[in-house]
């Protein structure tokens, strides 16, 4: 699909094309909430990016980075290529249910290595879907005693994003005032 990445200032890398068929249409809007992450995180601070919306939540535009690393890994990696037991889930700790979001410190390391994170998960998902077409959108894999097909997991991941830069909308204008894109 296409090279997911922080825009320079003023760009906008969202499409609003006329997909062919179900997969493409899925993937373009995935792709454009990605997009539309790093659009609302582009031009802040580490501190900036760290910081957390209202008490008690620890929502912060660096948790949602690092917690959509995790969401993108999870459902393309774990579950739709049923790699349980070789690849652990990101930033899990046991004793920390929301370590992705809590993890997020405004320090230059974490943010680095949380958009290094969110990149390799969003480019081996696109490898991952790559391959596949529309005849594929019905493949179902077992997942918690039952099973959840592509097409499940794909509607489900343009739900979260969706859902997620929504609040990055609140964030970015509660940081600096930006609101828009």
């Amino acid at each position: 699909m296409s090279d997911v990445s922080q825009p320079d200032s003023g760009t906008d890398p969202r499409t609003a094309g006329t997909p062919q068929g179900e997969l493409e249409t899925v993937r373009e809007y995935l792709t454009n909430y990605r997009h539309t992450l790093a659009l609302k995180c582009e031009g802040l601070t580490p501190e900036q990016l760290a910081t957390r919306s209202v008490p008690p939540s620890t929502m912060s535009l660096l948790g949602m980075v690092r917690h959509l690393a995790y969401v993108e890994h999870h459902w393309f990696v774990r579950v739709l290529q049923q790699r349980w037991d070789d690849e652990a889930p990101l930033y899990a700790d046991a004793d920390d249910r929301d370590h992705d979001w809590n993890g997020a410190v405004g320090e230059p390391a974490c943010v680095d290595e949380a958009w290094a994170s969110w990149h390799r998960e969003v480019r081996a998902a696109d490898g991952w879907l790559d391959g596949r077409d529309d005849a594929g959108m019905g493949e179902e894999v077992p997942f918690r005693g039952s099973v959840v097909s592509v097409r499940d997991v794909l509607v489900h991941m343009v739900e979260e994003y969706a859902r997620h830069v929504g609040h990055a909308d609140l964030l970015r204008e509660c940081v600096d005032g930006r609101t828009g894109q």
